[in-house]
């Protein structure tokens, strides 16, 4: 009897192991079946996974030299400002620039030179909205960086009077030489100049009402400002959704990169979209441009402003629509996501818009994040 026991547990035993043994290499079936029964498909395939690890780890490694080769700079946080813009939220642009100094204590400024504003009429100039500009900076030694030719900050992004949007290059593109030597004239010698921005984010072509994208137009603005003025650094900026690394010509002083985050699709999933990059990828693009310029790169456009559906506007769109895109929590993340990137110079876009909830709809959650933000900056 006890023999018969022993005979059947070991028979029991050897069951199990044939029914492990069994499923194991069924699991390990189903797995080569996921890949081509084809051999060079399966070769082609497990090539092109090594290749994607080998870019990413790549890209991760330069971003982390980035970031650590950047570690002991200074923090230097700064706005886009708009007069324009803060007359449409009904603000007064003076008023609304030294709320900017005084309350949220910004000391560096990007600032537009509209060609239609500036030279409304032909041959006219009239700079003194951006005259007091530059001296609201200059009292409490603020730096600008001045945007400058056709293609500025805001839409429609090209700021050409209406008197010359049906001409042909050959008409505008020399009167636009001769605005552009007027301003650099006027503010080169400034004590808050710190730096131009040529031609915002030129090669957007699918945002913006502009016509022309000729590298060579802008190779030709860019020796016309190393011209007129060879002392003030000089930045080119690129959207977040270009491609590629910034390797041709023109070679300016440093380059600049526009990071938006929470957008509405209207295109395809017709719902709020978050880009996925982390920040590290701008750190990569940065690292990568050093690298193979020998330039740096910083955040000229921070996106801190709602991006909304259309048919919404800002002034009318619901404080809880705006908020889908853009908040205060997820304001407070961007300042920490420009900082994650390594890049320490970080230009934030929207500060109208902040104060204008904090003074028209009695919401100052977004202007009290950025307050806080900059008095911690190191």
């Amino acid at each position: 009897m006890p023999k018969k026991q022993k005979k059947s547990s070991s028979s029991k035993v050897h069951r199990v192991k044939h029914h492990v043994k069994h499923h194991a290499a069924k699991a390990r079936g189903h797995a080569v079946s996921k890949l081509p029964k084809n051999r060079w498909l399966r070769r082609i395939m497990l090539s092109i996974i090594a290749l994607v690890l080998i870019a990413t780890g790549s890209m991760y490694g330069i971003a982390q030299w980035y970031i650590w080769h950047n570690r002991d700079k200074p923090l230097n946080y700064g706005v886009t400002f708009i007069p324009s813009y803060a007359r449409y939220f009904g603000l007064d642009p003076q008023e609304t620039m030294d709320a900017i100094i005084n309350d949220l204590g910004v000391r560096r400024f990007r600032l537009v030179s509209y060609w239609e504003v500036i030279e409304a009429n032909p041959g006219t100039y009239d700079f003194s909205e951006l005259d007091w500009q530059f001296e609201k900076a200059d009292k409490v030694n603020a730096k600008v960086s001045l945007a400058i030719g056709l293609r500025q900050p805001r839409w429609p992004e090209c700021h050409m009077p209406e008197r010359l949007k049906t001409e042909p290059r050959d008409v505008w593109y020399p009167q636009l030489k001769e605005f552009m030597t007027a301003v650099i004239e006027r503010y080169k010698d400034h004590p808050a100049l710190d730096s131009y921005q040529l031609e915002n984010e030129f090669f957007l072509s699918v945002f913006g009402e502009c016509q022309d994208f000729d590298r060579e137009r802008l190779i030709d603005e860019y020796n016309l400002v190393r011209q007129l003025d060879p002392d003030t650094k000089l930045i080119i900026s690129r959207s977040n959704n270009a491609v590629g690394l910034p390797i041709g010509q023109p070679r300016p002083d440093e380059f600049a990169v526009s990071v938006y985050k929470r957008v509405w699709d209207k295109t395809i999933t017709k719902r709020y979209f978050e880009y996925p990059f982390p920040a590290w990828f701008y750190g990569f693009l940065a690292g990568a441009g050093e690298l193979l310029t020998g330039k740096d790169m910083i955040i000229h456009e921070l996106q801190a402003e709602s991006w909304l559906p259309e048919g919404y506007n800002m002034l009318t769109a619901p404080l809880e629509e705006q908020n889908k895109s853009l908040n205060a929590q997820r304001l407070k993340d961007r300042f920490e996501y420009g900082r994650a990137s390594g890049m320490r110079t970080i230009d934030l876009w929207g500060v109208e818009w902040w104060y204008w909830r904090m003074v028209h709809h009695d919401d100052p959650s977004l202007w009290d994040v950025a307050r806080n933000e900059f008095k911690n900056a190191d």
